[in-house]
């Protein structure tokens, strides 16, 4: 009965803050791991029939249980195999239906690894490595930095920077954005995963400052690791997404360099996941209105907070430009934690603003964090973002778009490390 009421949360999500937690819980390892979930459910029941038989009318219930959550997990898995025509059908309509081939060389449509999909856990390619703890600014391991490049990474790789999720309060570089990162290191990327500062103790916008501190990093150390600094994509979910949107929206502010104003900060490409939006409650959405009037808000931006000024200066809504780097937003139906009309909307205001490609894969009955480990449908969004971003890098260098490293000021001039180590990925 337990299996059957996780499976209808999954297909059905209760709605609201209250139940935001336990439900994104039990709805996001059902959701993705729904192949794993029916295998075991048809053995446990089958396994109960051969032994016992189908004696009594509590048997016979919970073998109509057992058939109702498989049938609802078939349901979910053939939800997460659509990821591949939602995904495909935004870049299309975003890039062109062409945008496979812009550089010249046409990319095929990847099959479905299902022996990674079996053991989704272990998250390794033994083609990429990984340097690990990088310090890139003072202030200990909040101000770390991991490298992933593949080991024979050609000289001037494209980078991809992820920047982790937890609400801006917890989470680390380790245990977000691996299977996109792993998918890019192996394309020829250099990949950087890093920590930043958190709240409480950190009051906003000390996690920006930090994130285009590493950018910054970046540019000045990138390349002896591979990476070309001219061309940095930015990545993230959940806070990530909001931190990334918030990078990508914000390059050249100086009011969000102190000391090292005239570095340059900006990205080329921007891929939020399930972000936040609208920081200020201008959507007028009841589930961002309650999440804006939240405690977490004044934990975020500090007691001392003013609405809607300083609101508004933590929300990527309010800084849209025409200038913004190509984006492509991804946000799931059943997201319990940031409506997927926020997503919406946001798109929407960025089209009409940008002069660059706005990309949106809205993903049918995806939760929130549906990428942090291979799935069905983690796997089909990750070889699409993988796209949207050798088309952003592959569209830059066929234009012949200078690069935009400018004065790399605050850039190290050593990497310095108290845990370095290169070692295959798992």
């Amino acid at each position: 009965m337990a299996n059957t009421a996780l499976t209808a949360n999954a297909l059905r999500p209760v709605p609201g803050m209250p139940m935001s937690v336990p439900t994104f819980l039990s709805g996001w390892l059902t959701t993705e791991l729904a192949p794993q979930l029916l295998a075991a459910t048809a053995a446990d029941a089958a396994v109960h029939v051969a032994r016992h038989g189908v004696r009594s009318r509590g048997d016979a219930v919970g073998l109509a249980a057992a058939g109702a959550s498989i049938a609802g997990l078939a349901a979910v898995i053939a939800t997460g195999r659509g990821a591949r025509a939602e995904v495909e059908s935004a870049l299309e309509s975003a890039l062109g239906p062409d945008y496979r081939s812009v550089g010249g060389a046409a990319r095929p449509v990847p099959q479905t690894p299902w022996r990674q999909l079996a053991f989704p856990f272990r998250m390794r390619r033994d083609d990429v490595v990984r340097v690990k703890n990088l310090d890139y600014a003072p202030g200990g391991r909040r101000f770390r930095i991991d490298i992933y490049h593949r080991r024979d990474t050609p000289a001037n790789a494209p980078v991809l920077l992820q920047i982790h999720g937890g609400g801006w309060v917890i989470g680390t570089k380790d245990h977000q954005g691996i299977p996109l990162m792993l998918e890019m290191a192996s394309r020829g990327w250099v990949c950087a995963a890093i920590n930043y500062p958190l709240s409480p103790k950190a009051v906003w916008p000390e996690h920006l400052i930090a994130i285009k501190r590493a950018v910054s990093w970046l540019r000045g150390n990138v390349a002896r690791f591979g990476g070309d600094p001219d061309f940095i994509a930015v990545t993230g979910g959940s806070a990530g997404g909001h931190l990334a949107a918030m990078l990508a929206l914000t390059g050249g502010d100086a009011g969000l360099q102190p000391g090292f104003e005239d570095a340059d900060t900006s990205v080329q490409a921007c891929a939020p996941h399930y972000g936040v939006y609208d920081f200020a409650g201008e959507t007028g959405i009841k589930a961002t209105r309650q999440r804006v009037e939240s405690a977490l808000s004044p934990m975020v931006l500090g007691k001392k907070a003013q609405f809607p000024r300083d609101y508004l200066a933590a929300s990527p809504r309010a800084h849209l430009r025409e200038d913004a780097p190509p984006f492509f937003v991804v946000h799931g139906t059943s997201d319990s934690f940031i409506p997927v009309a926020e997503a919406r909307e946001f798109v929407d205001r960025l089209r009409e603003v940008s002069a660059n490609p706005v990309a949106y894969a809205e993903l049918r009955g995806a939760q929130h964090a549906f990428d942090i480990f291979p799935s069905i449908r983690s796997f089909r969004v990750a070889q699409g973002v993988a796209d949207f971003l050798d088309w952003a890098h592959a569209r830059r260098l066929s234009a012949g778009v200078p690069g935009h490293a400018g004065t790399r000021a605050g850039a190290a001039d050593t990497v310095d490390a108290d845990d370095v180590d290169e070692e295959g990925t798992g």
